[in-house]
Order: structure tokens, then C-alpha cells, then sequence
């Protein structure tokens, strides 16, 4: 997940869509919007959140190792620090709720503050799809520490790299389907099932990039071929990543159905990528994947609030449940049970958080403006 802060990095337009696509999965898929599976041929369970460690694999640099320990100030920083603000934030919200008939989220303390991002990352709910950021984090700490040993034994080849991660994901997987990752165990199990799809990213950085020259027709061909075949004769293809469960195939077809949906959204980022031309919604919406994915679980909770409001009030939406509402995160009220009502869910996760960074970067702005306006006199 790419975060702006600070110097920007040159502008790669394939990846800002796919970035962007990426997170609109999300979003859906939380409120259960089918709106971007291709009539259910790729399920957004099957992909969406290994796609995001790609994306952050593809973007890993080898620069980076000559200074390691900046490299870990600048992911704190980036990753961890707005996190625990925000996680602190929505343990007072939590709070607050609870004070007030809600039974969801747990007391803030050290624990749920410091300890629980790392174990469970549901803490407070209204902010769990961030569980990935201290995720995320560790595997990037992990990438680095495995490439600076390698390098010092003179093994950092790619191909290695890769089918050992791929291994070790396999692994993982594999004791998952046999009952072995729960509890505690689903930290390090679903760190280690996700750490493939970093080095997947950054294989096909250093390795891929620049054969992927097959046209569109043939392409797709190839790879609508593979996940029809995948959807007959498989038993589901979604599975939990933050569970790391519910695995219904062996270890190998989840990372099958990975690099498929990788590949497919890919190449469609790949030929909308000049269609945007850098628009600049598009590219505020890619490099601000982070907000959303922090904020669209209270927006959600927002516009069932306002609905709760006209069921209290009102004649409309009498059949609102309310012991839901307060105690079930995953409750979506349909308007008129209107399936289409999701757009409604889909369209506010993602603009609303973005409106709110953006307030918070003109705020910076304005304050980094009037620093050095002081510094001057």
C-alpha cells in the first residue's frame, strides 16, 4: 500500500489504478458488492488483499539495504505511526459508542492500543480492516532482514527467494486447513501466508516486468481460461487472509488464484492506465489507499446511522434491526431491501475518507506554510 508522505515518487500510472481497483475491492467486498468479480469469476477473497502486498513488493527498492535503518524510521513512519493516532482515535469512539447501547469494541489499554494491532487487529472494529498495516509492516521488516542475510551469503537470487517464500506460504496454508493456525497462531500464520505475494511483486519487478509483452487477446484468453477452469473444478475459491482459514483446495491452488487475479487486474490497470491520462482523482484515490482502508468501516457505520435516524423518526425503514445495528458490524441495511443500495455503501467508503485526507493535507500544508513563514522573521 503506497502512503504519501513527503517527496513523491515518480508517478507509476499502472500500478495508481491497480492500487485504486484494489482498494474499491475492498470496500466492496466488506459491504458484499460483487460489483468488480466479473460475474463472480474472480472473487475479491480469492486475491484482493495478497494483490495490495504485491503492489507494496513491486515497490520495494534494493537502495534500500545500503541504509536499513532508515528504511525502518521511514515504515514506522509512514505505516505504524498513523496507525496507533488513528488506533487511539477510534478506541475513544469506541468508547464513546459503548457508553451510549453499543456492545462492539473492547477498552482501551495497552493491550488493544500497542499489542492487540499486532495479534488481532479487531480491537476497537470500527477501524479492523487496518489490521493489514502492522502486517504489512512486519513483512516488509521481514523482506529486508531475509536480503540483507542473503546478501552477506551471497544468495539473494530471486528465484530462490521466491520458491522459498512460496514454500514456507505452502506450509502455512497447509496447517491451516489442518486446524493448527488459531488463536495466537493466527498472527504469524497469516504474516507468513502473505509474505509470497511480496516477493511476487518484487519478482515480477525485477524479473517479469519486462516480458509481460503478450497482447491483450491472447492474454486474457490465457488467464480467463485458467480461473474458468479454477471456478469448476475447485471448491471456492475465497479464503481468509486475516484468518488464515477457510482453505478449501490444498496449499497450492490459494496462490494460483492469486497470481490469476493479479494477472487480470493487472493488465487491466495496465491498458486504463492512459485512458486516466494522471487524473488527478485517480491518482489521489491510488496513492491514498491507506485512508480508506483506515476510515470506510465508520463511514459504513455512518450511513446506518443516518437511516437509523429516519427509522426513529420517521415511517421509513421500519424494519431497521436495531439490536444489529448496535452490535454487528457486519449489519448493512438495504433501503427497500435494494441490493443496488451498496453503491451507496461503495461510493461514500471510498470519497468520504479521501475527502477527509485531504482536508488533513491541506491542514499540513498550512501549518508547514506557517513554520517557515516564523522561521523567515
Amino acid at each position: 500500500m503506497k502512503i504519501s508522505s513527503g517527496a513523491k515518487p515518480e508517478l507509476n500510472m499502472t500500478f495508481c489504478v491497480l492500487s485504486g481497483l484494489a482498494i474499491i475491492m475492498i470496500v466492496a467486498g466488506h459491504v458484499g458488492y460483487d460489483i468488480l468479480t466479473v460475474g463472480g469469476l474472480f472473487p475479491y477473497y480469492s486475491f484482493h488483499v495478497p494483490l495490495f502486498v504485491f503492489i507494496s513488493g513491486y515497490f520495494y527498492r534494493e537502495k534500500e539495504e545500503d541504509q536499513p535503518f532508515a528504511y525502518l524510521v521511514k515504515k514506522v513512519r509512514r505505516l505504524l505511526l498513523p496507525y496507533f493516532v488513528w488506533n487511539l482515535i477510534y478506541g475513544i469512539i469506541s468508547w464513546i459508542l459503548r457508553q451510549n447501547g453499543f456492545l462492539m469494541g473492547e477498552d482501551i489499554s495497552l493491550r488493544t492500543l500497542f499489542l492487540e494491532p499486532f495479534l488481532n487487529g479487531y480491537q476497537f472494529i470500527y477501524n479492523y480492516a487496518s489490521w493489514f498495516v502492522p502486517v504489512l509492516f512486519i513483512i516488509e521488516m521481514m523482506n529486508l532482514l531475509m536480503r540483507l542475510i542473503l546478501k552477506k551469503m551471497h544468495l539473494c537470487y530471486e528465484w530462490l527467494i521466491l520458491a522459498g517464500s512460496l514454500i514456507v506460504g505452502m506450509v502455512t496454508v497447509q496447517l491451516a486447513i489442518g486446524g493448527h493456525v488459531w488463536g495466537l497462531y493466527k498472527a504469524p500464520g497469516r504474516i507468513l501466508f502473505l509474505y509470497p505475494c511480496f516477493q511476487m511483486g518484487q519478482f515480477y519487478y525485477r524479473k517479469l516486468e519486462k516480458h509481460d509483452t503478450l497482447k491483450n487477446l491472447p492474454y486474457f484468453g490465457i488467464v480467463l481460461g485458467i480461473q474458468v477452469l479454477l471456478n469448476v473444478c475447485c471448491y471456492g475459491l475465497a479464503f481468509s487472509s486475516v484468518g488464515c482459514a477457510s482453505f478449501a483446495n490444498g496449499p497450492v491452488i490459494p496462490y494460483v488464484t492469486i497470481v490469476s487475479g493479479i494477472a487480470f487486474w493487472l493488465r487491466i490497470a495496465r491498458i486504463l492506465a492512459p485512458l486516466c491520462r494522471e487524473n488527478k482523482y485517480v491518482v489521489y484515490l491510488g496513492r491514498n489507499t491507506y485512508a480508506v482502508m483506515m476510515h470506510h468501516v465508520i463511514v459504513f457505520m455512518g450511513i446506518k446511522a443516518v437511516i437509523a435516524a429516519f427509522a426513529a423518526h420517521t415511517a421509513y425503514c421500519a424494519d431497521f434491526d436495531w439490536a444489529h445495528f448496535r452490535g454487528d458490524i457486519d449489519y448493512y441495511y438495504m433501503v427497500n431491501g435494494s441490493e443496488q443500495f451498496k453503491m451507496v455503501y461503495l461510493l461514500a467508503g471510498v470519497i468520504l475518507p479521501l475527502l477527509l485526507q485531504y482536508g488533513l493535507d491541506c491542514a499540513g500544508r498550512k501549518i508547514k506554510a506557517a513554520g517557515l513563514q516564523e522561521r523567515r522573521y
